[in-house]
């Protein structure tokens, strides 16, 4: 693994500019400048300047073009910039991780570290004749804040670094993770028309990705069925075309399906040789329902003496969301994701099929308290955990998460929070000496900045 790099400054400097960002923003949204309002004075303009904000940013919007319920909240700045409405968003975690294993018998890795995960995203949009334009920028300083080849998270799996693949920890985010555009227009009576498209992106496959769900807003840590679900999250290369009504849409998506690589401040820009469509439903405004599937040409690295294989992805989720006045709100994600291709092992090559499931929930009380879990059941190759003893097998694995954090008083449209979490991984017999026994315990402990809930009024659609 990956020397330990200094740590602690680097995450004073994420901070540091998280602070100031958003409250460079939030002051350009209540002192006035180029297009906006003073809202400590009266104005009748402020309720139509809120309004067609949020028909820019409808809250079922989440990351590319996926959906989630109506009833949702918004956290974010948001400010008027001539005729652009922009809205800022982000999030920066300073965590310490204890996860106990054996560091004989899997080469070294820590029992703890420091890191920080953080993101920000910059949307900009403003109306073009009877449609919508938007431009869409989201970055990571994670490439310098996450050392060690990524974060300790047990039975984690996923991408490469150094000449391996990465176990046991989950990856950091590349440098550029959204740089994109789309564009939404009427065609007939409440039919719609969407493309969306960009150097880096998200295709129309699987659920909203976890660092954008509401259910997984306070936590941290990623899923370890991650690449079952929504590792597309950052895919560099992507245009999608979607038709769209009140309560469903159906999305077409071409797509560079690789995996990124272990340079995380490039774009790692492919062909557009991948497929993905996906369905999805909001039978009420608290409920959106998600099925997609594709195939991801050459999505797993060449490492060794394996060559690049192909996966087939299938994902199905629910998402629930429910808020009680203006700041409490509970929100819970069930998703399912199976993976098929082939698996070069030291027999041949075998069709491997491999499922994976996940339920998350949060419930945000006072916009102050929340308590959030999740709990996971995955089947991993045994050459993705670097088992080698074992290296025909396919092993079932579970992982339950639980947590609370704290957030305080807002300054200047930024909550500063603290929280903790404990985690159990529930391995095979096969897999005690690697972890210690059957149940590994671990457990977090993270600072967070955040922008404040952004209140506006609700343009949910009618039935």
């Amino acid at each position: 693994m990956r020397a330990r790099s200094s740590f602690l400054p680097t995450v004073i400097v994420v901070l540091a500019a998280s602070t100031s960002l958003l409250a460079q923003a939030r002051r350009s949204n209540t002192t006035g400048g180029a297009g906006t309002l003073d809202q400590h004075q009266p104005d009748v303009r402020t309720h139509h300047q809120d309004a067609g904000t949020a028909a820019l940013f409808p809250a079922r919007e989440a990351s590319g073009t996926s959906w989630v319920p109506d009833d949702s909240p918004m956290f974010g700045s948001a400010r008027s910039w001539g005729s652009w409405s922009v809205m800022l968003h982000g999030v920066a975690f300073a965590q310490f991780l204890y996860e106990p294993g054996d560091i004989h018998r899997t080469g070294g890795f820590g029992t703890h570290q420091f890191s920080s995960v953080n993101w920000g995203m910059l949307t900009a949009r403003r109306t073009v004749g009877t449609g919508r334009l938007g431009l869409r920028a989201m970055g990571s300083l994670e490439p310098w804040t996450v050392s060690d080849c990524g974060y300790l998270n047990f039975l984690a799996t996923g991408e490469v670094c150094e000449g391996d693949t990465i176990h046991d920890r989950q990856h950091p985010h590349d440098l550029i993770m959204e740089l994109a555009a789309d564009y939404d227009r009427p065609l007939r009576g409440s039919m719609r028309l969407q493309v969306y498209g960009g150097l880096a992106g998200e295709p129309a496959l699987g659920p909203p990705g976890f660092p954008h769900r509401l259910s997984a807003m306070s936590n941290p840590i990623a899923p370890i069925g991650h690449h079952w679900l929504d590792a597309t999250h950052v895919t560099y290369g992507v245009i999608t075309t979607g038709l769209h009504d009140r309560r469903w849409k159906a999305e077409l998506s071409l797509f560079n399906g690789r995996e990124p690589d272990a340079n995380r401040a490039d774009l790692d820009l492919g062909p557009l040789d991948s497929v993905a469509g996906r369905l999805t439903w909001l039978p009420t405004e608290h409920l959106a329902v998600q099925f997609s599937a594709g195939h991801l040409h050459h999505a797993e690295a060449e490492v060794g003496t394996r060559l690049r294989t192909s996966v087939n992805r299938a994902t199905a989720s629910a998402t629930l969301h429910r808020q009680a006045g203006r700041d409490t709100a509970w929100a819970t994600t069930f998703a399912y994701g199976v993976n098929s291709g082939p698996e070069l092992l030291p027999n041949g090559i075998l069709n491997a099929t491999t499922h994976a499931g996940f339920v998350e929930t949060s419930a945000n009380v006072r916009d102050r308290h929340t308590l959030f879990g999740r709990a996971e059941v995955v089947q991993k190759p045994a050459h993705d955990l670097h088992i080698h003893a074992f290296p025909d097998e396919v092993f079932t694995v579970a992982k339950i998460q639980t947590g609370y954090a704290i957030s305080f008083r807002s300054v200047r449209g930024v909550v500063p929070g603290l929280g903790g979490s404990f985690s159990m991984s529930l391995v095979p017999s096969q897999l005690e000496p690697r972890y210690t026994g059957r149940f590994a315990r671990g457990a977090g402990v993270f600072l967070t900045l955040r922008p404040a809930r952004h209140h506006m009024p609700s343009l949910k659609p009618s039935s």
